[in-house]
C-alpha cells in the first residue's frame, strides 16, 4: 500500500488511541472541507478570538447543514499555551459544533505540533490520526499537518512547549508556528517532494500559507499579472484603466510579499524554473483578521474558498473579477478563488511529475 510504502515520513506515536491514518472515499459521492490551524486558546491573547463566533456559524450553517465532512487538519487545540479544560470553556459553542459533526461520523482530526499532547487526554472524545487519505478516483490525496518533516517538531516538541507557555505567552507573542520563511518553505518542499515521489496529492497546514496547485499568493500575482497584460492590448478604454490599476495594485502586493517572505535570499519560487507540478495545497489558517480559508472536495473538483465579514476582507477581493456569495440573512461572504477539476489536476502531475523525476 502506498502509505505503508511512505509511513516513514510521517510519526508514529504508537498509542492505543491513536490511529496512523484513516481511509474517506468520496468517488461516488460525498464532500470533505479541510481546515486547519485554529489555535484555540483561552483568555485575552486566543489567537482565534478575531473568528471563533465567524468559524463556528459556517462550519454548522454551511458545512454542516449542506452535508460536508469536516477534516480539522492539526493544531486545532492551543496546547502548547493552555490547558484543554481551559480551552473547553472558552469554546463550548465550537466544541457543540464539532459534537454534529462527530455524532453523525462526518469529523476526523490530524494532529499538529500545537496540539499533539492530545494523545496524552484519556477523555478526549474524537479519533485522531496522523493522516487521512481520500481517494477520489483519480489521485490519492493525503491530508496531514505538515510538521512531520521536521525533526525539531518531532524529537523535541516538548521542550518547544515549555519555552512558548512560560516564555512567549507572558511576553504577549502571539503564534507564529511554522512561519520563518526558511522553515515554512523547507516544510513545504518536503511535502512537494513527497507527493512527486508517490503520485498523489497533499494538503497540508502548519506554515499558515495558502497554497493552490503548488503556488502561493506571491506566484498567483505573477501569473495574473501575465493575464491582464494580454487583456490589455483588445480591451476597451474603461477596461484598460481598470486593468492599469490592478496591475498597479498587483505590483504594490507583490513588493509587500517579497519583503515578507523574504525572496531576496530565498529562491524565488520553491520549485525552481520549472513549471510547478500541482501536488500540494494548503488550507491556511483561522487565526487572521481578514477572514479565513478552506479546501472544498468533492468527487470531481477541489476548490479553495474564502469566507470573511464584509467590510473585513483582503483588499484583492473587492479589486479582482471574484463572484462574492452573501451567506443568508449574514455579513458572511463566500468566495471561491481558485477551483480545478481533479482529473485534470491529476494529468497535469502524471505528466509534469514525470518530467520531475528525471531531473
Amino acid at each position: 500500500m502506498l502509505f505503508i510504502m511512505a509511513s516513514s515520513f510521517f510519526t508514529d506515536m504508537r498509542n492505543p488511541h491513536y490511529n496512523l491514518i484513516e481511509n474517506i472515499d468520496i468517488w461516488h459521492k460525498g464532500k470533505v472541507v479541510v481546515m486547519s490551524d485554529f489555535h484555540m486558546g483561552a483568555g485575552a491573547r486566543d489567537d482565534l478570538i478575531y473568528n471563533g463566533k465567524f468559524l463556528a456559524d459556517i462550519l454548522e450553517r454551511y458545512y454542516f447543514k449542506n452535508n460536508w465532512t469536516l477534516a480539522l487538519n492539526g493544531d486545532i487545540e492551543e496546547l502548547q499555551r493552555y490547558s484543554l479544560v481551559n480551552i473547553r470553556a472558552q469554546w463550548p459553542n465550537l466544541y457543540r459544533v464539532f459534537n454534529l459533526f462527530h455524532d453523525e461520523y462526518r469529523l476526523y482530526k490530524t494532529l499538529g505540533n500545537h496540539d499533539e499532547s492530545l494523545l496524552f487526554e484519556k477523555d478526549y472524545p474524537y479519533p485522531l490520526y496522523n493522516a487521512i487519505k481520500i481517494d477520489t478516483g483519480f489521485i490519492p490525496i493525503y491530508i496531514y499537518h505538515g510538521h512531520q518533516s521536521s525533526k525539531m517538531y518531532t524529537h523535541y516538541n516538548d521542550l518547544l512547549q515549555l519555552s512558548i507557555r512560560y516564555l512567549l505567552k507572558p511576553l504577549g507573542i502571539r503564534n507564529v508556528s511554522g512561519r520563518s520563511p526558511r522553515r515554512r518553505f523547507y516544510v513545504e518542499k518536503q511535502a512537494y517532494d513527497f507527493s512527486l515521489k508517490y503520485n498523489c496529492i497533499s494538503i497540508i497546514g502548519h506554515t499558515h500559507r495558502v497554497l493552490f496547485e503548488s503556488l502561493g499568493r506571491f506566484e498567483y500575482i505573477k501569473y495574473e499579472i501575465e493575464r491582464l497584460c494580454r487583456d490589455y492590448p483588445s480591451a476597451a478604454k474603461t477596461e484598460r484603466e481598470h486593468i492599469a490599476s490592478e496591475v498597479a495594485n498587483l505590483r504594490v502586493e507583490m513588493g509587500k510579499l517579497k519583503r515578507s517572505e523574504r525572496r531576496g535570499i530565498l529562491r524565488d519560487s520553491l520549485y525552481g524554473d520549472e513549471v510547478p507540478v500541482p501536488c500540494i495545497f494548503n488550507s491556511g489558517c483561522a487565526i487572521g483578521k481578514h477572514g479565513v480559508y478552506a479546501i472544498e472536495l468533492d468527487c470531481e473538483t477541489i476548490s479553495l474558498a474564502y469566507w470573511f465579514i464584509e467590510g473585513k476582507q483582503m483588499k484583492f477581493i473587492n479589486r479582482g473579477w471574484y463572484k462574492v456569495e452573501p451567506f443568508e440573512d449574514t455579513q458572511y461572504r463566500r468566495s471561491v478563488l481558485n477551483s480545478d477539476r481533479l482529473d485534470y489536476v491529476n494529468a497535469k502531475i502524471a505528466l509534469l511529475g514525470t518530467q520531475e523525476k528525471h531531473h
